[in-house]
């Protein structure tokens, strides 16, 4: 009998359900229990502690939640909540930092993590966001600090477009603006995917046609690509200095400073789809694998 019970929240659609049998299967293994879809936007918390489906999640030995896609400021409060009572995987600290761009940024600065330049200011102080416009010679990408999937992004080439724009961004219920410089590359990515500070796979993305945006969502493509050795090191750095269990990287490569860069840091990164594996995308087996190691040693000692 397991002495091990862990709770999941693992996305349903594009081979997730795949995903999830064989993550239950493998813990079994290794007589760890799983309860699956404990979406904690059904949870409810008072004096006996965090319920979800029956379940009392915070007496759960670890919590694993992967669903980028239906996340709520109700669920994200109780994960930070559950964070103070079991292991998480990620924590809540690597999920909010990934979550925020800017925070990001400021966490692979401090690592000495090479990446674009970036600016953020007050609303109320747009005329900053000019001077910064024009000190990158009028070609800068306006992101969300909080957006995924390039949703929101917005390619500013020159003052003219930022005049354009100003009247739109100032409607927005947003309290400041954040800009990066844009990089010239070749409209091609690297993304590689972390896990428990091993680089385990990587392929590439590449932008359509008149776009700049490598993100699937976005319309970019998908195709496989070597992952060298420096490639590797920087993405399990980029992830450790986001404080990340699992994270997919996204680099390219900086045609004018002549080096790679890391452009996000994901949370919760997608397993190949089966459309994607049929191109020759193998790697969910190690990933899967490598997952089922972190959990065993997180939960390990908690018993």
């Amino acid at each position: 009998m397991s002495n091990r019970t862990v709770g999941t929240w693992i996305y349903q659609n594009c081979g997730g359900d795949i995903i999830e049998e064989k993550l239950v299967a493998g813990l079994k293994e290794r007589g760890i229990e799983t309860i699956t879809d404990l979406n904690l936007r059904y949870a409810d918390a008072h004096t006996d502690g965090i319920f979800c489906n029956g379940v009392q999640v915070d007496n759960l030995d670890l919590f694993f939640s992967y669903n980028a896609g239906g996340q709520s400021l109700y669920q994200i409060y109780l994960y930070e909540l559950l964070d103070l009572h079991i292991p998480i995987i990620n924590s809540f600290k690597g999920f909010s930092i990934s979550e925020d761009k800017m925070k990001t940024d400021i966490a692979l600065r401090v690592a000495n993590i090479p990446r674009t330049d970036f600016y953020l200011c007050h609303r109320d102080e747009s005329e900053k966001l000019r001077e910064a416009v024009n000190k990158w010679d009028s070609k800068v990408v306006y992101k969300p600090v909080d957006g995924w999937g390039g949703i929101g992004m917005v390619l500013i080439e020159s003052e003219n477009d930022l005049n354009k724009i100003m009247p739109f961004l100032n409607q927005l219920d947003i309290r400041f603006f954040y800009i990066e410089k844009f990089v010239d590359y070749d409209g091609t990515d690297f993304r590689i995917d972390v896990v428990d500070g091993e680089a385990i796979s990587c392929y590439g993305r590449r932008a359509k046609k008149g776009d700049w945006r490598t993100n699937v969502t976005s319309g970019g493509s998908i195709f496989l690509r070597d992952m060298t050795d420096q490639l590797a090191d920087l993405a399990v750095r980029a992830a450790a200095a986001v404080r990340l269990d699992i994270a997919g990287v996204d680099i390219i490569y900086d045609r004018e400073r002549e080096e790679h860069i890391v452009l996000e840091v994901n949370g919760i990164p997608a397993f190949a789809t089966p459309d994607q594996e049929e191109l020759g995308l193998n790697f969910n087996d190690k990933k899967i694998e490598k997952i089922i190691e972190l959990i065993d040693r997180k939960t390990a000692n908690k018993r």
